[in-house]
């Protein structure tokens, strides 16, 4: 996957490398061989429901019914652009699953997210970067987000409330169970069977290798805590 990864490495000043089409032609295939996709995508009618029910449009340039038609006239090169730009505008909410045609754009886009991190595409590496820190919060504690983390300079894309909840820590701490609140290390009390199971379910999904292609220090830190606390349950990692 090294070599992979390397294909899409780019001084492009807008960010979005320019590949060879037949690696954009594999990256739609890979898409299309997902057995999610038959259900995911039936053809648009270009009505325009799911563009009106999505709140991503209301404050992006963001379109679902721009991915469906991509991918349903099969246009490789647009859908790889959109793996580079658009798919990460999504707020995966899946009001576009109101379609009177049966389509599915929020999960075409997951299917799209998940070619794009295991293809380690940029614009995957840039758009979890700030999730980093939670990853390794759930697989540490088994809990996901404290206040603490929430900083404007890791979330910039969760808008002013994360600088509000970041200036006023001390009056969130009164107003709201300790246990919840302290700092990235700690939280409510997960079960250790819980968090065994949950490794077990990231290893066998291929989550953690995904993980690697986005991040690989966070990666060998998760492998590391996962290999200690599975083989002390007689699991082999």
């Amino acid at each position: 996957m090294a070599e992979t990864s390397a294909l899409y490495k780019s001084d492009d000043v807008a960010g979005y490398p320019e590949v060879a089409h037949d690696v954009k032609a594999r990256l739609f295939d890979e898409v299309k061989a997902d057995l999610r996709f038959p259900d995911y995508l039936y053809g648009c009618y270009e009505c325009g429901i799911c563009v009106a029910a999505c709140p991503s449009a209301r404050f992006y340039d963001f379109s679902p019914r721009r991915i469906a038609q991509a991918i349903a006239r099969e246009d490789v090169a647009l859908v790889y652009q959109q793996m580079e730009e658009d798919i990460w505008e999504c707020s995966q909410c899946f009001s576009c699953v109101r379609c009177p045609r049966g389509n599915n754009p929020g999960g075409l886009i997951t299917i799209m997210r998940e070619v794009a991190i295991n293809n380690g595409l940029a614009s995957a590496r840039e758009a979890l970067e700030g999730y980093s820190r939670i990853i390794y919060k759930i697989m540490s504690t088994g809990t996901q987000v404290s206040p603490d983390m929430l900083q404007p300079d890791a979330f910039p894309d969760w808008g002013p409330e994360v600088k509000d909840v970041s200036d006023n820590l001390a009056l969130w701490r009164r107003a709201l169970p300790p246990e919840t609140l302290h700092t990235t290390s700690t939280g409510w009390d997960v079960a250790e069977r819980t968090l065994i199971e949950l490794y077990v379910i990231w290893l066998e999904s291929g989550v953690l290798e995904m993980i690697r292609e986005v991040d690989e220090g966070l990666h060998a830190i998760l492998e590391e805590i996962m290999q200690d606390r599975l083989e002390e349950e007689g699991i082999e990692p």
